[in-house]
């Protein structure tokens, strides 16, 4: 018992050191899990010997997996994407199993080796990508419509292939292909069974659980569940992570869906986590030294071999290059459940630990590049696309076309912008390099030229040189730079409005030429105030001069605000960040009796941005005023200087 508990903690002591540590690196959980199951394991540091025992323990976190996965199986979803899930998804599995299964078969190793392995590398890991769809907001647009399409079938096809493994672990069942049918037929009775159970039956059964008013009763109740699913189909000899998944997937349509997959997930999660480390024991250091180069070769075929497999399928239905090669990019690595497959055939006795450690090296390796491909994928499907494709045939402006506006960039702000220039009757002409967007805006009418608005051939072909005024409407204050620069070679009289998210590079615009930089962070906080000025009944007429004041002073007045704990050090161009910050002069303070001028701030790059003296309020006092006890000074200014100054204002 001892030894059992000593083991516990010190895996579980890796795995949080573990998943701490590659949280800096931005690399996903199960990556953690399975380093530390590696170091931990016979092959690495030997502090865990019964792989065996921890496998047998870890497999009630595949049953939560799958009850979880269930629970997120909506048919619904699947009907609505059902060109892509019944199109490219089984398309996919089969052209990428049936290849790397008979590469496999060809090596020497046995057909259920073989077969195992093309199963476990069709498939691609839904945690990752789903997770970073719903991150960035893209599970919507298209290709994270496709990307979830192929995902749902590689779902249903690893509980599938769960299903009909024990069918290869067991030859002595008869004929592969009855014993087969036979386990297809126990399972589609299965699910018959739950599905009346889970339709009329379990709802009653959790809405008498949920009057107890028992978080208690209601979690035991969600456990128990899962287990008797799994129990039941252990029972009739299929997968136990079959019945979870089917007993999911009926309670997924309830609406006790997410209380039930936030009860369960604490213990899918600790689970799974001791799964992966027990997957990661597989895998010997010695043994990625000896095979290091078949690794390498392995996981750079299967990506690539992926990536162009699921682009052409998703091209040939109908989708567009862009989404269809975006698409390609985001599901090349290998899936969780691929580790799953080969622990459950380790356990079966089908695969030996060592055939077993290099699948995992493979698809390990895989989604350790996948982080930076997720986050590169946009760019990099660009770029692929200008080398495949000819740009779009889009002509110069016509030289009738005169005193129009340039929009460079044209998402969502360019084509509201768009939208208000021609109800005003006013030309303009976008830049923009997204072709899926160009292709949509040029089929609607909108005149839209595709290329780099930095460039001055592009620019040229825009028409800059009878323009009357450039807009930058994306927020990314570098680009914009290089575009003023441009701008200012070719006409350096062009007006240039330029859009950026705080005022952090307001005043290096300015100094590049913008003729003004619209901060919509502080354009927000001016509306905010505005609308609630005139909620109290202030005349508009002020509230319109306010306004106007603020912006001719550049938003002075709503520079820096106070931080929190959170204050960071630098800006994104990594500036020294400036904040404000309150000084109360007290009757000691060396500043007293002083004027401000006197003082000197200025050259530490210190604004004083209000004086507060009673009841009073002074903004942008004068350089000539003079310092009173009981002052409160609000300075604004890089960290340091603030402090500096604080320090001059109080001690001299």
């Amino acid at each position: 018992m001892t030894g059992a508990l000593t083991q516990v903690v010190v895996l579980l002591a890796m795995a949080v050191l573990a998943v701490v540590v590659f949280r800096r690196l931005h690399l996903p959980p199960i990556l953690a899990y399975l380093s530390a199951g590696i170091l931990a394991g016979p092959g690495g540091l030997g502090w865990v010997g019964d792989t065996e025992g921890m496998l047998h323990l870890a497999e009630f976190g595949i049953v939560f997996l799958l009850f979880s996965l269930g629970l997120e199986f909506s048919i619904p979803k699947v009907l609505a994407l059902r060109r892509v899930v019944f199109g490219a998804g089984p398309l996919q599995v089969l052209l990428t199993g049936l290849p790397v299964a008979a590469l496999m078969w060809l090596l020497g190793f046995t057909p259920a080796v073989a077969l195992i392995a093309g199963g476990a590398f069709a498939l691609s890991s839904t945690a990752i990508v789903i997770r970073d769809l719903i991150t960035r907001g893209a599970v919507n647009t298209g290709y994270g419509r496709a990307t979830t399409g192929v995902l749902l079938f590689q779902d249903l096809a690893a509980v599938i292939m769960l299903v009909l493994l024990p069918v290869l672990a067991n030859p002595d069942s008869g004929h592969p292909g009855i014993a087969a049918a036979v386990t297809l037929g126990k399972a589609l009775a299965l699910f018959i069974g739950i599905y009346v159970i889970g339709k009329w039956v379990l709802p009653r059964a959790l809405e008498e659980t949920g009057r107890a008013r028992s978080d208690e009763v209601f979690v035991m109740t969600a456990l128990l569940l899962a287990l008797l699913a799994a129990w039941v189909t252990h029972a009739l000899g299929l997968s136990m992570a079959l019945g979870a998944f089917l007993a999911g997937m009926m309670l997924g349509e309830s609406h006790f869906r997410h209380q039930i997959e936030a009860d369960i997930r604490p213990f899918r999660d600790l689970l799974l986590g001791l799964f992966f480390m027990g997957v990661g024991m597989l895998v010997s250091p010695a043994l990625f030294a000896t095979h290091w180069h078949w690794i390498l070769l392995g996981a750079a075929v299967l990506m690539l071999f992926k990536l162009a497999l699921i682009s052409l399928l998703l091209r040939w239905l109908g989708e567009r290059t862009e989404t269809a090669l975006r698409s390609g990019i985001l599901l090349a690595q290998g899936g969780e459940f691929g580790f799953v497959l080969v622990a459950l055939a380790v356990s079966h006795g089908l695969m030996d630990n060592e055939q077993a450690g290099v699948l995992v090296s493979i698809t390990v390796l895989t989604m350790a590049v996948t982080p930076a491909l997720l986050d590169n994928s946009g760019a990099l499907t660009r770029r692929l696309l200008r080398q495949w494709e000819q740009e779009p045939d889009t002509p110069a402006v016509d030289e009738a076309t005169t005193g129009h506006v340039l929009l460079c960039g044209y998402g969502r702000v360019g084509q509201n912008l768009m939208r208000y220039l021609t109800r005003f009757h006013h030309q303009a002409v976008a830049i923009d390099t997204d072709l899926v967007r160009i292709q949509e805006a040029s089929q609607a009418g909108e005149r839209i030229i595709f290329g780099d608005a930095t460039r001055k051939e592009i620019l040229e072909r825009a028409g800059i040189h009878r323009a009357s005024l450039l807009v930058v409407t994306f927020d990314d204050a570098r680009q914009a730079e290089r575009i003023l620069h441009t701008v200012h070679q070719l006409c350096p009289d062009l007006r240039v409005l330029v859009r950026t998210r705080d005022d952090t590079h307001l005043d290096e615009l300015i100094q590049a030429g913008a003729a003004e930089v619209v901060p919509e962070v502080l354009e927000a906080s001016l509306m905010l105030v505005a609308h609630a000025l005139m909620m109290l009944d202030t005349p508009f007429g002020k509230v319109l001069a306010m306004l106007r004041q603020s912006r001719r002073e550049r938003y002075k007045l709503l520079r820096g605000y106070y931080h929190g704990e959170s204050l960071p050090t630098s800006d994104s161009a990594g500036n020294p960040y400036r904040l404000l910050h309150a000084v109360t002069l007290h009757g000691r303070a060396a500043c007293l009796g002083k004027r401000l001028d006197e003082l000197k701030l200025n050259e530490s790059k210190v604004e004083v941005q209000t004086l507060r003296r009673g009841d009073r309020t002074i903004d942008r006092p004068a350089d000539d005023e003079v310092l009173q006890d009981g002052d409160i000074l609000i300075l604004y200014g890089p960290l340091e200087a603030v402090e500096a100054s604080e320090e001059k204002l109080l001690g001299g």
